[in-house]
């Protein structure tokens, strides 16, 4: 087990909830940077670091996917911590401009469900309504 997951399995077991909201995200961001005098990093520094990690993300997606062999010595990667570190800049640059993150993503499925819907061919189970659930009806991703 890695770092990243030893980490979040002692969260759970200290109590704190498997799924975040992305309110609570933004609040325990926010608290952590706080606390140094740097603060945040000016937005296009922000924005840098979001490109840098997004880069990361790809090369692990690449290594996972087959594209790219990782060079000797270097591991696969893990996913779903790459994407966590996105998530992470990204809810920095949320906060540097005062985006609650929650309502635009309510604002963007909203959109998305309204404009792509007859874009694609719809699963005989699935539905427009069924925006952020991947298309299952028991809500699993």
């Amino acid at each position: 087990m890695d770092e990243a997951k030893r980490d979040a399995a002692a969260a759970r077991q200290a109590g704190e909830a498997a799924a975040l909201s992305l309110k609570e995200v933004q609040r325990r961001v926010d608290q952590w940077i706080m606390q140094f005098e740097e603060g945040y990093f000016p937005p296009l520094a922000s924005l840098a670091r979001l490109m840098e990690e997004v880069g990361e993300l790809a090369r692990v997606v690449s290594h996972h996917e087959g594209f790219k062999k990782p060079k000797a010595g270097e591991a696969m990667g893990d996913v779903g911590e790459e994407m966590a570190d996105v998530l992470l800049v990204l809810t920095c640059l949320a906060n540097q401009q005062g985006i609650d993150l929650e309502e635009a993503m309510l604002g963007v499925l909203a959109k998305i469900a309204r404009r792509d819907t007859s874009r694609w061919t719809l699963k005989r189970h699935g539905s427009a309504n069924d925006v952020g659930t991947g298309g299952r009806s028991d809500g699993a991703p």
